[in-house]
């Protein structure tokens, strides 16, 4: 399954909640219009459908490898896409102070 047919399918499974089926639309029409969807679209997209529990009734609607088909291309995408944010402190240098000295 590709991403599209994806999106597709969770526009379907969201039609009770106008909220979410607006998003899984929004990304739907992207990639029909340029092959491309938005990364912070698909990640409201899962947190929407995660807080809905959109995510637990397809998990019961389909078979665990058809569930994977459905949600992976949405995940893979986020996984290329998304920017990693660090949590590492960033180096400040003190005023005045000689960096290749410390």
């Amino acid at each position: 399954m590709n991403l599209q047919d994806a999106t597709l399918v969770f526009l379907i499974e969201s039609q009770e909640w106008p909220a979410v089926a607006a998003i899984a639309q929004t990304v739907y029409n992207q990639l029909l219009a340029d092959g491309t969807a938005d990364y912070r679209l698909l990640d409201e997209l899962i947190g929407e459908a995660s807080g809905k529990g959109i995510l637990r009734a397809m998990r019961k609607k389909y078979d665990p490898i058809a569930f994977e088909a459905i949600l992976g291309p949405v995940m893979e995408e986020l996984a290329q896409a998304k920017p990693i944010r660090s949590t590492r402190p960033e180096w400040q240098p003190t005023p005045g102070e000689d960096p290749l000295a410390v």
